[in-house]
């Protein structure tokens, strides 16, 4: 059959399944979610200046008791709405009940994020379901599971992976409307579930929820050239209970802070990213498309040979409502100048479906040398992408801190085997035994990134080090600390709220003013200020810490100093 008869036709699915999936395999999803996220998740610190921002926005509202404005230490933090913030004061605040006052700790500020991704990979699963059958909802479940960027996200104290979990549930709600609108009646469920999940979404990170759906049903009305299925999401009453679920705390925050939040948040944070590369992250259109084949990995190369396959059943209802989702939203992604590498995760779960899907129907069922070709470039890319990913946590802590991991350099070899097992199982239509072996490539290298190489790389973690140098110094039970020249913000969630970060000079005011209690952790390039500041009197050098400082770029020493003497 010629390319034309089969771009004219839509291609069905090989087989045809029930459109639900049996409490078990959501069961098993969960397993295998909670096998491939908890790796790390105790262990790491923080390890991104947002996670250890929000965490610490978090504390602070524990200690003072006020839930309604949000601050990091003195500092106004009018960047993103209440939600998860409240999410991470509530698990905290389980946490220090069930164990009786825990110490502060930063996995307690990752559980929402924790069951945020749990609950994207079973609503991905569902949705999957609904559209193509069992089978696909399960394999797109699992390649949410096991994808780069939701397992970052996951062991993250940030918004991203609950807003996906919103996401993925109003686009849920959504495509059920769709895909039954020549039904003669619908009910209130997939409305009601579309609203408040974008009531959620937008007390987790504003308007995202609503860009993803928006578009999505901007480009189906384009389409079809009809759009009355939508009077079936019952929008007057679904923006009352949008309104019910966001209004309280807006109101509230724009009388606290006489409208500097909406000043703040959408003026500067939101309107800063669409109009330039905010945070130095400035980057051309083009970067997600090029970062796929680590974000998506190990299912990055499956993606791109499901394109055409996506291509010819364009027609279908449900593929459209698939394209839907990721074509206008990658877009508009790719054009706001500030990238930042989980930007894209709101479409990667219509991406796991479609390639799911085509999967189960081995990609159109054609071997043209097309096709062959586009084979061999996806594997080439897909090894790129994750090989590479495997080799740099082997090659890591040796670069850092000048040791060789024998776990990671161990790990290597065995993960490289299995994606090869894999691209080789797709070769050969053995779909059930690739994904299979894709999942243990990826179990094995988060298992040993996350749980063991990461962890142990001393030089990543800084303010780590501080904080056990403080620990072993701290002359007294309210000792704080002066930071100069070195103001991570996972320095103040481990040191303290009233860690002081400053220049050389404060820092010495800083001991000066509390010789018996202060410390001073001086940067070496402000070491000279700091000394000169203190007139003559000698610090005590209590311990030096050195590393490489991931988010300027830069190696680091630091100096912890007692009080200074004459």
């Amino acid at each position: 059959m010629s390319e034309a008869l089969i771009d004219a036709a839509p291609v069905a699915p090989a087989v045809v399944l029930q459109r639900s999936l049996p409490l078990y395999a959501y069961a098993l999803l969960v397993v295998i979610s909670v096998l491939l996220f908890l790796p790390g998740f105790f262990d790491l610190p923080p390890f991104d200046r947002d996670e250890a921002r929000f965490a610490q926005a978090s504390y602070q509202m524990l200690e003072s008791g006020d839930y309604v404005d949000i601050r990091f230490q003195d500092e106004a933090r009018h960047k993103k709405p209440v939600g998860i913030y409240w999410l991470q004061t509530a698990a905290t605040a389980l946490v220090d009940g069930a164990l009786g006052d825990a110490p502060k700790v930063i996995w307690t500020y990752r559980i929402p994020s924790l069951l945020g991704a749990v609950a994207a990979v079973l609503a991905t699963a569902w949705t999957g379901a609904r559209l193509f059958g069992g089978t696909v909802g399960f394999l797109a479940g699992l390649m949410m599971a096991s994808c780069v960027v939701l397992g970052v996200e996951a062991r993250m104290a940030k918004t991203d992976a609950v807003l996906l979990a919103t996401v993925v549930i109003g686009q849920a709600a959504l495509a059920g409307l769709y895909l039954n609108r020549h039904a003669e009646r619908s009910g209130w469920g997939a409305p009601l579930a579309f609203w408040i999940s974008a009531g959620i979404g937008i007390l987790i990170k504003g308007p995202i929820v609503l860009l993803v759906s928006g578009t999505t049903v901007l480009v189906l009305a384009a389409v079809d050239r009809k759009a009355g299925w939508l009077k079936r999401l019952r929008p007057l009453a679904g923006l009352a209970i949008v309104v019910a679920i966001a209004a309280p705390w807006l109101v509230a925050i724009a009388i606290k802070t006489k409208g500097a939040f909406f000043a703040e948040s959408v003026g500067h944070d939101m309107m800063g990213k669409v109009v330039g590369g905010q945070e130095s992250k400035g980057l051309p259109p083009g970067y997600y498309l090029g970062t796929f084949w680590v974000t998506f990995a190990p299912w990055s190369f499956l993606a791109l040979l499901a394109v055409p396959w996506a291509w010819i059943n364009r027609r279908s209802d449900a593929v459209k409502f698939c394209i839907a989702w990721v074509v206008p939203s990658w877009l508009v992604f790719e054009a706001v100048p500030t990238k930042l590498l989980h930007y894209t995760l709101p479409v990667f779960p219509a991406i796991a479906i479609l390639t799911a899907c085509a999967a189960q129907d081995h990609f159109a069922r054609t071997a043209t040398v097309r096709r062959r070709v586009l084979l061999v470039i996806a594997s080439a890319l897909g090894v790129v992408g994750f090989g590479a990913l495997a080799a740099a946590v082997a090659v890591i802590p040796y670069l850092v801190d000048g040791r060789i991991n024998p776990v990671g350099v161990a790990m290597l070899p065995v993960v490289l085997v299995l994606y090869a097992l894999t691209i080789r199982q797709f070769v050969q239509r053995r779909e059930k035994a690739g994904f299979g072996a894709g999942l243990a490539a990826a179990l094995v290298l988060y298992v040993c990134a996350y749980g063991a190489v990461l962890p142990a790389i001393d030089g990543v973690w800084i303010s780590r080090q501080a904080e056990r140098a403080v620990a072993a110094a701290r002359p007294c039970p309210t000792t704080t600390v002066a930071s100069a020249g070195y103001s991570e913000p996972s320095l103040v969630f481990l040191l303290g709220t009233d860690t002081r970060l400053t220049h050389g000079a404060g820092a010495a005011e800083a001991l000066a003013s509390d010789p018996a209690c202060a410390l001073a952790l001086v940067d070496s390039r402000e070491d000279a200020d700091f000394r000169s500041a203190l007139k003559g009197l000698a610090p005590v050098e209590l311990s030096r810490l050195s590393g490489f400082n991931y988010n300027t770029g830069k190696r680091v020493t630091l100096t912890l100093y007692g009080a200074a003497k004459p």
